[in-house]
């Protein structure tokens, strides 16, 4: 028993590092447009590509389908999933429009030293994010975002608000919108791309301070303040920002596939 034991615990880092490497090889695939959305995957095909057994690739796609990036269907295996639609665009700020700037302001009105620490070590690092081409940028500050507003649902102290907020995997679906907008601007019939691609530049990159770390920035003083109404009114209107400059890029994509 012993034995058996010693063995299966000498295996299971390998084990496990092997499947996250391997989700996390899909999941790059997936938010590049490597595979685009709709398009089928092949287990055996991943696998091959990947040089790994199909085991490791099943699991990936299961947590991948967990993550809203996959789609399994029934005899047919799985395939990447769309992007957002323009309800589903709608109804995902609506969700965040809801309980993000309570959370603010419930974190606030809690006060935790540790959630305090935690927005200065993040904005700190967000600052070191190089004002340089949007294309590099732009991916460090989805990371930025999505730490900073779990954060934020972490700091509420309501356990099923950060939950619900990380399984919308917001930023992930955005990424892929963003993504996807870099295409428009080779269709001379799309003008619209360069005209989303400048609302990603003002918000993300900036001369001096990126629009998006300077409203985060205002959004921390306030929580760490203790001021409840203007946690909640300043993260109201990061949302709503954040739905304006992503509003255009998600019609014109669901127009040109319609």
């Amino acid at each position: 028993m012993t034995n058996e034991l010693t063995t299966r615990s000498s295996r299971s880092p390998r084990r496990l590092v092997l499947s996250d490497g391997t989700y996390d090889a899909i999941k790059s695939l997936i938010l590049e447009h490597e595979i685009s959305p709709g398009q089928h995957m092949s287990i055996d095909q991943l696998a091959r590509d990947l040089s790994v057994s199909q085991t490791p690739v099943r699991e990936a796609l299961a947590r991948l389908e967990a993550d809203g990036l996959v789609t399994k269907i029934p005899l047919r295996g799985y395939e990447a999933t769309h992007l957002l639609s323009v309800q589903q665009f709608d109804d995902l700020f609506q969700f965040r429009g809801l309980i993000e700037p309570w959370a603010a302001s419930e974190a606030a009105r809690r006060g935790t030293r540790r959630e305090s620490d935690a927005l200065d070590a993040e904005l700190a690092k967000a600052q070191r994010i190089p004002r340089s081409k949007l294309s590099i940028a732009y991916p460090e500050f989805v990371e930025h975002d999505t730490r900073f507003h779990t954060i934020i649902a972490k700091a509420s102290g309501n356990h099923f608000i950060e939950e619900a907020f990380i399984r919308t995997h917001c930023h992930m679906h955005l990424f892929r919108v963003y993504k996807a907008t870099l295409t428009i601007q080779q269709d001379e019939e799309a003008r619209g791309g360069e005209f989303v691609q400048d609302l990603f530049a003002e918000y993300y990159r900036g001369a001096d301070r990126p629009l998006a770390l300077s409203e985060h920035e205002q959004i921390a003083v306030a929580i760490k303040t203790g001021d409840l109404l203007g946690s909640h009114e300043l993260m109201l209107n990061h949302i709503e920002s954040s739905r304006q400059r992503f509003a255009p890029a998600v019609e014109a994509l669901n127009a040109m596939t319609a």
